[in-house]
Formats: C-alpha cells, sequence, structure tokens
C-alpha cells in the first residue's frame, strides 16, 4: 500500500521553513537554536556544521555553502527577508474589513438617529 498521490509526497518533501520563521531565527538566536536542536546532527548534511539560516538549509562542506551564497537563489530569498512581513491589520484592510469600527459615515449615521421628543 504506498502513496497514491505522488506528487503530493514530492511538495511536502521539498518543503522549507517559511519567511516569518527565518525573520524569527534571524531577530532572535534562541529561536534558532531551538529549532537546530529539533535536528540530529547524525541525520543532516555535514553532521550539522554548515547551515544557511536565511534559506534554512543544511549543507555538506563549507564550499558548498560558499558557493550557495554566491548564488542567485540565496541572493533572492535574503531580498525577500529585507522586505516587511504583512500584519494582520493590512490583511484585513486589503480585504475591505475594518478593526477600529470608525467608517466614513459612521459619525454622521449617529446624529441623524437622535430624535428630540417634545410633549
Amino acid at each position: 500500500m504506498g502513496v497514491t498521490n505522488k506528487r503530493t509526497l514530492s511538495k511536502t518533501r521539498r518543503k522549507t521553513r517559511d519567511l516569518d520563521q527565518i525573520k524569527a531565527d534571524l531577530l532572535s538566536p534562541k529561536h534558532l537554536a531551538q529549532f537546530k536542536q529539533t535536528k540530529a546532527p547524525e541525520d543532516l548534511p555535514g553532521l550539522g556544521k554548515w547551515y544557511c539560516t536565511e534559506c534554512a538549509k543544511w549543507y555538506e562542506t563549507e564550499v558548498s555553502l560558499v558557493v550557495h551564497r554566491k548564488g542567485k537563489p540565496h541572493k533572492r530569498r535574503v531580498k525577500q527577508l529585507r522586505e516587511e512581513p504583512y500584519t494582520q491589520k493590512e490583511a484585513e484592510a486589503a480585504i475591505g474589513l475594518q478593526t477600529d469600527n470608525k467608517g466614513p459615515y459612521r459619525e454622521d449615521k449617529a446624529a441623524d438617529n437622535e430624535i428630540t421628543m417634545t410633549t
């Protein structure tokens, strides 16, 4: 009984860390150390000595790490990491949700709804 959808298997095999996780690694050495402790050094390429933090990849030798850092995929990833990530507020504003509950006509409608009663 094997995997029926081999495409799904290959996509999950190539899954790397997300940009927000890598950003947290760069900002906090504690976060990076915690991630590295989850991996057994015997199972990693080069016994876990050479790691590219920006790309979240392990390398066999120092030479391959240096060659990787000069390459286009690494430079592209560094450029992506320089950009500020979107916040939840920005995402909600993009789809039209407002978190401040103050619409452009909210105050005017409240003033129009007031009725003075005289007897």
